[in-house]
């Protein structure tokens, strides 16, 4: 195992769902997101596959879409690679063998392979970095390598390498032009991955590169910039090396750091593993809301007073109602946890990954799993997110069943299908269990022997968790289990004996010679809790949330009498909670039913006197925050002020 990393991830494949909450996803991923998804980008909708054809030259027509949209389909492709990993549909396989054979002939003769540029004509390769060309680089990298390492086939990773290798001659030179192009920082994560398929060093150079040109020229416009935020939008101000805070568009900024993180588990450069260190706890500790979702602001400006947009501002600045927290940036703050819990093997990086998973992640598709989510608040208020002067595509009051930036739904769609991937991971001497979920793992360990085992669990919803050791070696190895933080009280046994002691916020280790058939049970207790704000977050003081397990709740108007309003609801401190499953509503999930108190005195103007406040009772559920925005447009909260006597 590298001296860089302490977990090492398993293969896809690995890891299947069986039962439970996540293989009822991946079923829907399977029957419903990646086809319906199909339908948007390979039509005219989302003209994905059509920008293809048409650099390809065998369909007349114009690009259509964001600068980005090329990226989408590779997005998608790997969504697609994922299910047919778990399911072996081979109709999946010819499918992305003729989206494959298509991008191959739009590739031009020398890797250029963009086709916002070449189907413009105003507008040239690397000419200005607004068009996104890096971004669309990376994930046809990443989506390549997935393909390779699922099929062994190299159809589409050539393609990657031909492409990778114009990248090298054009940006490994000190160029000025080129130096400020590697703003969006997919294409570091893609070398990387390139770099470890190939074993070829230069590719890991040139992520490396893209690393050490930030911050390293003045900031002022040029040609290469005009048309796009510049400063801490971009993270080019300060020096990788020197960063202590995250800064400017989420997206950018956590791709940015999950690419830095692959490149320290590749070389073990201790400046790069300080700065991801105080930046993964400035986000976490500082600018990360209690569903797990980062990028606070649609607009705003950094500490610096950069022009920022979608993403960090100031520590502690946390609204409600006109957060932004995009699908994406809330999935890439998973991504990075993903990649600090295998450089350090702490416990809390999984934490992050499941908080952001069963919350902000989901939250982004519907529970059918065909209409999106771009921006994800953690209040609705008066059915419209009027509280900007115009609007904006990325900000519904509803899910829409396409949305014209479409990076976000197939970046989820793809986590979903890959997420059994993300439960186990190898350690020095065994195995350690991130996330709990049915399933059945069949893996090597370190050493190269077998082991497989099986997880039966109704988790998130019951903290109850079972795993059987189906094969293993005779030597003696360790089994790790998280304990998530959020829990208390937590109890391991083996075989019925009391085994190791389960500490939150831990792994625990239990190591012994395990043999077929040795039973390890694991119960989470799952209370519910309040939970409030730093005391600095002035946007929930005195208010506070509900949470059970890894599942943050809210309230919602369909749950209300007939014309509430969301903002009149106050929560009753004094009346205990209580969870309730409900197999048959919003797709099966756990609601939690308590009192509410709907306030009867309301005045009109800016400020209003006020007097004892008149309260009428009502007993309602409050619902899976990811759940929300499923039985029509309503209102929602997800902090409610608090009364108590």
């Amino acid at each position: 195992m590298s001296t860089h990393h302490t977990l090492k991830q398993i293969q896809i494949g690995d890891c299947n769902w069986t039962e439970g909450f996540w293989a009822e996803k991946f079923k829907t991923c399977e029957e419903v997101m990646v086809p319906y998804m199909g339908n948007l980008l390979c039509g005219d909708i989302g003209h994905a596959l059509n920008n293809f054809k048409i650099a390809a030259g065998e369909k007349e027509g114009e690009h259509k879409g964001m600068f980005w949209h090329d990226g989408d389909f590779y997005k998608f492709m790997e969504a697609k690679m994922y299910v047919y990993a778990h399911t072996k549909n081979e109709q999946l396989l010819h499918e992305l063998d003729g989206y494959i054979e298509l991008i191959g002939k739009a590739q031009e003769e020398d890797g250029y392979l963009q086709t916002q540029i070449q189907l413009r004509a105003d507008a040239d390769r690397f000419e200005n970095r607004k068009y996104h060309e890096m971004y669309n680089s990376g994930h046809l990298y990443i989506s390549a390598c997935v393909h390779h390492n699922i099929t062994g086939k190299t159809n589409f990773l050539d393609i990657a390498i031909k492409h990778a290798d114009l990248l090298y001659t054009i940006f490994m030179p000190n160029t000025k032009h080129y130096a400020r192009f590697g703003f969006n920082q997919t294409q570091i994560m893609g070398l990387v991955e390139i770099y470890r398929v190939t074993k070829n060093k230069k590719y890991l150079k040139l992520a490396e590169k893209f690393i050490n040109n930030r911050g390293t020229y003045e900031i002022k416009h040029d040609a290469t910039t005009v048309g796009y935020p510049i400063g801490d939008m971009v993270q080019e101000r300060t020096p990788f090396r020197e960063a202590e805070e995250a800064v400017g568009h989420a997206v950018l900024a956590l791709y940015y750091y999950a690419g830095a993180a692959d490149v320290y588990i590749e070389t073990g450069e201790k400046a790069l593993l300080n700065s991801l260190d105080k930046l993964w706890a400035n986000v976490t500790d500082k600018k990360m809301y209690v569903t797990g979702a980062v990028g606070q602001a649609h607009y705003g400006a950094s500490t610096n007073l950069d022009m920022i947009e979608e993403g960090f501002i100031d520590a502690y600045m946390m609204p409600n109602m006109t957060a932004y927290n995009e699908t994406c940036a809330n999935l890439c703050n998973a991504m990075f946890s993903y990649r600090m819990l295998h450089i350090h093997g702490d416990s809390k990086y999984a934490d992050i990954i499941e908080l952001v998973l069963y919350n902000s992640g989901l939250s982004g598709i519907s529970v059918e799993g065909k209409d999106y989510f771009y921006a994800n608040p953690l209040r609705m208020v008066n059915n419209t997110r009027d509280y900007h002067s115009h609007k904006d595509i990325t900000e519904t009051p509803n899910r829409e069943p396409y949305l014209e930036c479409f990076c976000c739904p197939p970046n989820l769609v793809r986590t979903i299908a890959k997420v059994s991937g993300w439960s186990y991971s190898i350690t020095k001497n065994g195995v350690a269990v991130n996330l709990y979920g049915g399933n059945k793992l069949d893996t090597k360990l370190t050493d190269g022997s077998p082991i497989k085992l099986t997880q039966v669990t109704e988790y998130p919803w019951d903290g109850k968790v079972t795993i059987t050791i189906d094969e293993c070696k005779n030597e003696a190895f360790d089994m790790q289990l998280r304990i998530p933080v959020w829990c208390e009280g937590a109890t391991i046994s083996v075989n019925g004996e009391t085994a190791e002691a389960a500490q939150s916020g831990t792994f625990a280790t239990i190591n012994r010679a395990w043999k077929k058939g040795d039973v390890i049970t694991l119960n989470l207790p799952m209370e519910i809790k309040l939970v409030e704000g730093h005391p600095r977050i002035e946007e929930v003081r005195n208010q506070v949330a509900i949470k059970r397990g890894p599942i943050v709740y809210c309230i919602e108007t369909p749950d209300l009498p007939k014309g509430t309003e969301i903002l009149d609801v106050y929560f009753n401190g004094n009346i205990p909670l209580k969870a309730q499953h409900k197999k048959d509503f919003l797709g099966g999930v756990t609601t939690i039913e308590g009192e509410l108190l709907l306030r009867k005195d309301k005045k009109e103007g800016m400020y209003r006197t006020v007097e004892k406040p008149t309260w009428e009772t009502y007993k309602a559920q409050f619902v899976p925050y990811f759940a929300w925005s499923n039985r029509g447009q309503a209102e929602m909260t997800v902090f409610m002020p608090i009364v108590w006597n």
